[in-house]
């Protein structure tokens, strides 16, 4: 059985917002939603227009992180929010009674609030979408002209998630919570 997580080679984003559109696009979001699914932050770029320090700018790629001690999943008084047999941690919407335990409880701010069910949505790695269809990459991964994103096994020691995390440096946001996140950001 698969064990899923991405590894976010994140010096290489250009900020071109294809990941964001791609998963909207896949998973039925409006464009102009922010921070739903996937989203890119930015630290602040140096000087002041039009005189702006382009390189002092960094981009960070961001999503549920798919914690294996998922705080959100800890809280929900449904059992809305479960792993499934991948690790994948999903909304069963027809349970969601939309209390929003687990968007305060998610360290991460990856959960928001889905105005045409009205439940809470995250991420998905597209498990519900391509992985059904018999894909192998995640929208994001797909569409990103920088190879950002890579979507894979983690317990697969020769996919190419693991070769990255054996031979590259890397670390999680907020290792310190414990959440064991399953994105990898590369150095």
């Amino acid at each position: 059985m698969a064990n899923y997580g991405m590894a976010l080679d994140y010096k290489n984003c250009i900020n071109c917002k294809a990941c964001e559109v791609a998963c909207k696009e896949e998973n039925g979001v409006l464009l102009g939603a922010d921070k739903h699914r996937i989203w890119v932050g930015a630290n602040d770029v140096k000087g002041e227009w039009p005189l702006l320090d382009i390189a002092s700018a960094a981009f960070l790629p961001s999503q549920c992180q798919h914690c294996e001690e998922a705080p959100c999943q800890e809280v929900c008084p449904t059992n809305a929010t479960y792993y499934n047999e991948h690790g994948v941690v999903l909304v069963d919407a027809e349970k969601c009674i939309l209390c929003s335990y687990c968007m305060n409880a998610c360290p991460y701010d990856a959960r928001y609030v889905d105005d045409r069910t009205m439940t809470v949505d995250k991420c998905t790695f597209c498990t519900d979408t391509r992985l059904a269809r018999g894909e192998t990459t995640t929208a994001c991964q797909n569409t990103c002209p920088t190879k950002v994103r890579t979507f894979g096994d983690l317990d697969d020691y020769d996919s190419e998630i693991s070769e990255l995390l054996r031979t590259r440096e890397h670390f999680s946001l907020k290792e310190n919570l414990g959440t064991k996140p399953k994105l990898f950001y590369l150095t």
